[in-house]
């Protein structure tokens, strides 16, 4: 039987995770852990480039983006849920990558770079946001990930992981360093309900699995639809039209949408019933996660992180003395065991 490969994923805890990192990801997490040895690394040492003035604010949200996990359906006892903080390897691999690797390279990096320009930073850029593609492949190599599942804005970012991966191995005359290749997720990005962008914490215009039933049906009315569609009667509009985009992407019996969209089309259909419509299908979607984030206690989360990081550890301990050993500094030459 062939092994199954490690694959990695993980998520910055600056918020709870809603319903685009739903459909995009934590489904097919889910499925992998079935089919991969998976990795699931929450990510809080990169979320303190924006949070590092509010530390406390990371590890809640930490514990909320685990919370989330367990509620979609992911088994700490399959996949292997870690704590980037935790894991000394991670920083220690970073230091030995920051040498191969040249300022004017990390400020080419297309992700880096779109990054830095939504935030504005300029010459308030720190050193930790535009280090992050290095920070990544540490992450990376440091469990022997194969596969990194993520949009196709990672794509600039593994192949940075796979750039420093063959210089170390070239330099230091080794093969302790594997490439990895990007998991692409089959589901494109959801746009926000607002139509304008896609969905996201900061801009306020998402669905979040921990909604309440009265947020989410405010938040579904208050989707656009068609500014012209004033009418029952009229004619209507479905491309750019927010509540058939999350029709189409959570409703199963894709007959009834294509019904729903003629009869939109021309007129019959308005927007308050379309919207019912939706609103009962997320209501019924959302509320066993719901049930399920209620029932996690804080305590048996932090059982969770403790077990799945201590076990990743180990795995990030034997890589580590391999980089030291190809290096030459591992002066003692041996592994906790």
């Amino acid at each position: 039987m062939e092994a199954r490969k490690l694959i990695l994923t993980g998520d910055r805890p600056t918020g709870n995770l809603h319903l685009g990192h739903y459909i995009g990801v934590l489904k097919s997490r889910v499925e992998q852990q079935y089919t991969h040895n998976q990795y699931i690394l929450v990510a809080d040492v990169q979320a303190l480039t924006d949070y590092y003035e509010t530390p406390q604010r990371v590890v809640e949200n930490s514990l909320e983006v685990v919370k989330d996990y367990l509620a979609v359906g992911i088994d700490p006892q399959i996949s292997t849920i870690l704590i980037q903080s935790q894991i000394p390897a991670i920083a220690e691999l970073t230091i030995y990558y920051m040498n191969l690797v040249s300022v004017s390279r990390l400020e080419r990096n297309p992700t880096v770079k779109n990054e830095i320009a939504q935030k504005g930073l300029g010459k308030t850029l720190p050193i930790g946001f535009l280090n992050y593609p290095v920070s990544q492949a540490a992450d990376i190599t440091a469990f022997g990930g194969e596969l990194v599942s993520g949009g196709e804005d990672q794509i600039p970012m593994i192949e940075q992981t796979n750039e420093i991966v063959r210089k170390f191995n070239r330099m230091y005359n080794t093969n302790c360093l594997k490439e990895a290749s990007i998991y692409l997720s089959k589901v494109p990005r959801l746009v926000g309900i607002d139509g304008k962008a896609k969905a996201s914490k900061s801009l306020n215009n998402a669905i979040f699995l921990s909604d309440p039933p009265e947020v989410i049906k405010e938040k579904v009315f208050a989707m656009f639809t068609d500014a012209n569609h004033l009418k029952v009667s009229d004619p209507g509009m479905v491309d750019g039209n927010v509540v058939f985009t999350y029709l189409d992407a959570f409703c199963e019996d894709k007959d009834e949408i294509d019904s729903l969209k003629l009869k939109y089309q021309k007129g019959g259909l308005g927007d308050a019933t379309l919207k019912s419509l939706l609103n009962d299908l997320l209501q019924n979607m959302l509320q066993p996660i719901r049930e399920k984030r209620r029932l996690l206690s804080r305590e048996y989360i932090l059982d969770v992180c403790y077990d799945g990081t201590s076990r990743a550890r180990k795995v990030s301990e034997v890589i580590l003395n391999d980089v030291r050993n190809a290096i030459g500094i591992n002066f003692f030459n041996k592994v906790k065991k």
